[in-house]
């Protein structure tokens, strides 16, 4: 095409014919913008197309991270909620000042008080996404919002685990006194000898004082209390987060 239009030039020039030879000179520089601009579309056409393939990678890892986080947060809810169901079976005996058999209110008190709740979502491929400086580049904006604010809401998470873990402390810091045997609850719990390997005792001390015990009643119950703000609170509003985060990622992989 262009070669014709320089022939044509040409023959124009040649005959002299300068209004013809200026309208076929303007029409040969439009065509080359025109080829320019077309190229370029393609260009642009394509740099979009890999980033979008980049972008489904991206987030089918995402989805994969966040359902196993789904799996680790709903497993940590339940271990919540029976730790904090099993605390407020010992505070109704405190309540009703009904005295359990000693074994039953050890594995209450192990189980009440032996498990750390920690949440520790799968993070790498989200962390190396916002490293990277890629989270740009993710087209929902809703979802963009959601990943980017995702390491403040699982520290704020973190700070709430941290207080729950003190509150614990404060429980079991009766047991390093007088006023608790921490010997009998690992001994009726069957930690000492089948987990530890050591000898159970000949004469344990008894733990059935504590169902009288205000200190512990006053330690006990902020326990409960914050175990249960936990859930309420904090894991159950996240796990919303997550299924919205996964609905979204859904939604754009399809």
């Amino acid at each position: 095409m262009l070669r014709l239009f320089r022939k044509i030039r040409l023959k124009l020039f040649r005959e002299n014919k300068v209004s013809h030879y200026m309208l076929y000179a303007l029409g040969e520089i439009i065509l080359i913008v025109i080829g320019i601009l077309i190229a370029m579309e393609i260009g642009n056409w394509n740099e979009q197309r890999k980033i979008r393939q980049l972008e489904l990678v991206y987030l089918q890892g995402l989805q994969s991270e966040f359902e196993q986080s789904l799996n680790k947060l709903q497993t940590l809810i339940e271990v919540n909620k029976s730790v904090y169901e099993d605390a407020k079976k010992i505070a109704d005996y405190i309540t009703t000042g009904y005295f359990p058999e000693e074994q039953h209110l050890s594995i209450l008190i192990f189980n009440a008080f032996s498990r750390e709740q920690a949440y520790n979502p799968n993070n790498s491929l989200l962390n190396e996404i916002i490293s990277a400086g890629y989270l740009k580049n993710i087209t929902n904006p809703e979802l963009r919002r959601e990943l980017s604010s995702w390491e403040s809401v699982i520290q704020g998470i973190h700070r709430q685990e941290a207080t729950l873990r003190e509150q614990r402390e404060l429980v079991l810091d009766i047991f390093r006194k007088d006023t608790g045997s921490m010997r009998t609850v690992l001994e009726q719990a069957n930690i000492i000898d089948q987990q530890m390997g050591l000898k159970k005792s000949k004469n344990q001390d008894s733990n059935l004082n504590l169902i009288t015990s205000r200190e512990f009643e006053n330690n006990l119950l902020p326990y409960i209390l914050t175990g249960m703000m936990m859930e309420s609170e904090h894991y159950k509003p996240l796990l919303d987060r997550i299924n919205r985060i996964l609905q979204l990622l859904e939604e754009e992989i399809k």
